[in-house]
């Protein structure tokens, strides 16, 4: 018996529905993510400029990507911004089905979560203050000569770590705006576009970069107890929406 191209198609339409409608009945009912973030403008922000808000008085770029996602990815969350990064992130590594955004996968952190991104990127930057007499340098062995203010558990921080500097650490990134302008640290390493949202926020103008030492990538970290269909789901989410121009300039004119 010859079958028909178009019954055929309409067959194969069938399975690859039903085996779709079998996935997304395997998480169990009820199945909620708890997500995590933090103050890290213009990706992540309270829309009071405070440390703690709850679903939606969180803004930026990233929240909208991350929104987005679990909307087409069909996964019910909650969504809390909170004070500091190290809590939500010890928070995550120790408590199933919690997730945190946006955070940036290195080699050490790799092994500790389940990923889903990127969802954006951003540099890593040395700022001098505007009278300062440090000049554009080459490397980090450069940096390495001078007091540098970082923040405290940041990817920034602990890159500087594993390169064998000493970073000053603050509890709060734009406490190093005041600390650079008075003198009590040379340099601020801190993440582009980040630091210019602080400076504006702070009514502070001509810091200078004065070295880009790495690009990175930033992801969803999920408790490695997380079922690997929410992973699956988002990033299928994700890989539509970059499609559509999700995290490029021309939708998210702030990044650039």
């Amino acid at each position: 018996m010859t079958v028909k191209p178009t019954r055929l198609i309409a067959c194969l339409l069938l399975v690859v529905s039903f085996f779709a409608a079998q996935a997304h009945a395997e998480l169990p009912a009820g199945y909620k993510v708890v997500l995590q973030t933090e103050n890290f403008p213009p990706f992540n922000m309270a829309d009071n400029n405070k440390n703690f808000a709850r679903d939606e008085n969180i803004q930026g770029v990233s929240t909208t990507i991350v929104r987005e996602m679990f909307k087409r990815a069909a996964i019910d969350y909650t969504l809390t911004l909170r004070f500091p990064w190290s809590r939500i992130y010890d928070s995550t590594l120790e408590n199933p089905n919690h997730g945190l955004f946006s955070t940036s996968m290195s080699d050490a952190r790799k092994p500790l979560f389940k990923w889903v991104g990127p969802i954006a990127s951003y540099d890593r930057v040395m700022l001098a203050a505007p009278d300062s007499k440090i000049g554009t340098m080459r490397d980090m062995a450069e940096a390495s000569r001078y007091t540098i203010g970082s923040y405290k558990d940041s990817a920034v921080s602990q890159h500087l770590e594993n390169a064998g500097l000493q970073p000053v650490n603050a509890l709060r990134d734009p406490e190093n705006i005041a600390k650079l302008l008075q003198g009590r640290i040379d340099l601020w390493a801190t993440s582009d576009p980040v630091w210019r949202h602080h400076a504006r926020q702070a009514g502070v103008t001509g810091l200078r970069t004065v070295l880009t030492f790495d690009k990175s990538n930033l992801y969803l970290a999920f408790n490695l107890d997380t079922p690997d269909e929410v992973i699956t789901r988002l990033q299928a989410a994700l890989e539509e929406m970059k499609g559509e121009g999700y995290g490029t300039c021309s939708k998210h004119p702030e990044l650039c």
